[in-house]
């Protein structure tokens, strides 16, 4: 049974940084897309960043420059390291991952067959 469990989430002040984590577990081989993606109260859920298996990554524009997604296959691992946060950035914050292989990382969340269970991340002004 494959198992997202994600980490690294609290509170910080804006500007501050945090490295989420979500470790893999239960996979035969690793996951041909893997990706972030953020829901605060009131708002649809969105995505934050998605990376191949090939290394080609995708950010939300409210994010680039300032968020790297990176995957440590070794350790079935994948991370997202948020720098300069700001409180628009407050949400839960969950990583998706899928098994089918494919040339483009699907956009439609659906497509993702395993999902964590989410870990908050709060940017006070």
């Amino acid at each position: 049974q494959v198992q997202l469990v994600e980490s690294g989430g609290g509170s910080v002040q804006s500007g501050g940084s945090l490295r989420l984590s979500c470790a893999v577990s239960g996979y035969t081989d690793h996951g041909f897309c893997m990706g972030w993606l953020r829901q605060a109260p009131g708002k649809e859920r969105e995505w934050v960043a998605r990376i191949h298996s090939d290394g080609s990554t995708y950010y939300a524009d409210s994010v680039k420059g300032r968020f790297t997604i990176s995957r440590d296959n070794a350790k079935n691992t994948l991370y997202l390291q948020m720098n300069s946060l700001k409180p628009e950035d407050t949400a839960m914050y969950y990583c998706a991952a899928s098994s089918t292989p494919v040339r483009l990382c699907p956009v439609i969340p659906s497509l993702y067959q395993y999902w964590g269970q989410g870990t908050q991340v709060t940017v006070s002004s």
